[in-house]
């Protein structure tokens, strides 16, 4: 015995009460940090990482749909496509004031 007396079968239960966590895809989870961390600094160095694990992390969604981490990937992979551009746009811009000056 566990010591707990069981649920009232009218009475809904508490969640996460005797529930298994959902499981999430550790891709998706990284391709968002990756994301965010290629708009604050690194651009293209984690854009593109970041990019790939969001479409990883697709495809284990294609495999597995009760898997978790959509929102994860999706937001992941437009902040590193964001970020990658902005990298991209910051190069050309530099060059250009670096060549009109020269």
């Amino acid at each position: 015995m566990t010591g707990f007396p069981p649920p009232n079968p009218g009475q809904p239960q508490q969640p996460g009460f005797g529930q298994v966590p959902q499981q999430k895809s550790s891709n998706a989870t990284t391709s968002l940090v990756l994301g965010i961390v290629s708009i604050l600094c690194c651009g293209l160095l984690a854009g593109i990482p970041a990019i790939y694990f969001a479409s990883q992390a697709e495809k284990e969604f294609a495999l597995n749909p009760a898997l978790g981490g959509q929102g994860n990937a999706k937001a992941g992979k437009i902040l590193g496509i964001i970020g990658s551009v902005l990298s991209v746009l910051g190069f050309i811009v530099y060059f250009l004031i670096l060549g009109a000056s020269a």
